[in-house]
């Protein structure tokens, strides 16, 4: 349909008007393509100045080394306006002393592009509200305005049946003076005649629309998108692509004197997300999924997210990687899930000190003054009243629930040593010497697991479903196997 909104999985293209917001009549004609692998390209027919100048005398004018970039390029085409963020010439031809005169030409890349709107810069509070589709939103959802019905009189199929379209409640919860709602939207019934039969088909498309209280910025709306995409990327244990990002226009959509509401203009963001969502793949299955609204409602589940990704956010943004871009090398990846539990650890601000600080102090001063003083500064930065890491470690596996740790770790105490052994070889010797491939392969897979396992917690995820997702869902199914063989005390000979 015309009014949807643009699938960042599939190309664009856009002629038109551009121009510096600072020199509006000084417009180029030119033509701007996305492409979701290359990304924005403007190609100008013509040129901006893009040669770093200055004068240092009057009519006299001196060219420096560099190129001049741009923040803002603005744009009119295909009756829309365009906003194009993060601008960088990439290419260029001029033609000053050419035999036969003809136009310049300039290729510029951009960051971010925004069809539908002028905006000054990225931190411009220019928009009202912030729509974006993820990959799997609809599963995680757990609901769907289509209904089905098949004949069977008799408990046999006779061939008739209907498929119905019943309005799904908004789902809505305000966080931090933001509306967060869980909407549907659905196209109208379509026959499509073909040479070989007919086709009928609808679409029901899932997205979460965020109303803060303020206007905001595309800066803060992409912010946004990466809450939502997180969100689904944990729930799914996969990496999730943002699909669209649409915002209104702030001024639009209000109530108009005649009490009819203005029509609401819409901005469609073109960018690169940390994973691009294909629209028309296939979901993925449902008991691969940790959490659904279903089991965790919208309502509850949002605040929870927001409170926890900010808190968590690194500890989160770590695990999250290993879905998004998996390093290549298990050293690598053994790094991130440790340091993940690491930071998590100090996220969950556990107060775990290994000695009462008073007690701490004493000791420390005692030793203090058995070193000369020249060295006592070094020393004195190095005796730290912390947890060890093998410390942090029994502590995240014993907030989860324990039925579903215990199905995950045979033996926390060996689990934590071995982590700790092959985390600190890596860190201080730059090997693993002591470890095998297959046995640093199921320290990650473990200590990754208790990460997730915590912050499902922190969602409020019932113990039982926590127990459940151990047993049933593939790879932590077989993420316990694998820590059964490899990360069990072992027993000595007979």
């Amino acid at each position: 349909m015309a009014n949807d909104p643009l699938n960042l999985d599939e190309s664009g293209e856009w002629a038109g008007l551009w121009w510096l917001p600072d020199a509006p009549d000084e417009q180029v004609p030119g033509v701007l393509r996305y492409d979701p692998e290359g990304g924005l390209s403007l190609s100008l027919i013509g040129a901006f100045e893009d040669r770093i100048t200055s004068n240092p005398a009057p009519g006299v004018t001196a060219y420096h080394e560099g190129t001049r970039t741009w923040d803002v390029i603005h744009g009119a085409a295909e009756q829309r306006e365009i906003t194009l963020t993060g601008c960088v010439p990439t290419s260029g031809k001029r033609t000053l002393f050419a035999r036969v005169k003809s136009p310049d030409k300039q290729t510029v890349a951009a960051t971010t592009a925004i069809i539908g709107a002028h905006v000054s810069s990225d931190e411009d509070a220019a928009f009202s509200a912030a729509e974006v589709s993820v990959e799997d939103l609809g599963l995680w959802a757990s609901s769907s305005v289509f209904k089905g019905f098949l004949g069977a009189p008799d408990g046999k199929i006779d061939g008739t049946g209907s498929i119905s379209v019943e309005p799904v409640e908004t789902q809505s919860v305000v966080v931090d003076e933001t509306e967060f709602r869980l909407e549907h939207r659905h196209t109208l019934p379509l026959f499509d005649q073909r040479k070989g039969g007919t086709v009928g088909n609808m679409r029901d498309a899932v997205f979460v629309r965020a109303v803060p209280a303020a206007p905001f910025s595309m800066s803060e709306a992409r912010t946004t998108a990466s809450l939502v995409q997180d969100l689904i990327a944990l729930a799914t244990h996969r990496a999730a692509g943002v699909i669209w990002l649409r915002l209104q226009v702030a001024g639009t959509g209000a109530a108009r004197p005649n009490s009819h509401p203005a029509p609401r203009q819409h901005a469609d963001v073109l960018y690169s997300p940390a994973a691009l969502g294909k629209h028309d793949a296939k979901a993925v299955v449902p008991n691969h999924v940790f959490f659904t609204c279903a089991s965790l409602p919208f309502e509850e589940v949002m605040p929870r997210w927001c409170e926890a990704h900010g808190r968590l956010k690194a500890a989160t943004n770590m695990i999250l990687g290993l879905r998004y871009a998996p390093a290549r090398f298990v050293e690598n990846n053994l790094l991130t899930a440790v340091g993940a539990a690491e930071v998590l650890h100090r996220g969950l601000l556990i107060d775990e000190k290994p000695f009462p600080r008073a007690k701490f102090k004493e000791m420390r001063e005692a030793m203090l003054a058995q070193v000369p003083e020249e060295h006592r500064g070094r020393l004195r930065g190095a005796i730290r009243n912390d947890p060890t890491l093998r410390d942090r470690l029994h502590a995240l596996a014993e907030r989860p629930g324990q039925e579903a740790i215990t199905l995950l770790i045979p033996d926390i105490g060996h689990w934590a040593k071995k982590t700790t052994q092959a985390r600190n070889d890596l860190a201080h010797e730059g090997r693993t010497p002591n470890h095998s491939v297959e046995e640093l392969i199921a320290i990650v897979r473990v200590t990754t697991a208790v990460v997730i396992l915590n912050v499902l917690h922190e969602l409020g995820l019932p113990a039982e479903r926590q127990r459940e997702i151990v047993q049933e869902h593939p790879q932590l199914r077989a993420t316990s196997r694998t820590a059964g063989e490899w990360l069990a005390t072992p027993q000595p000979d007979s």
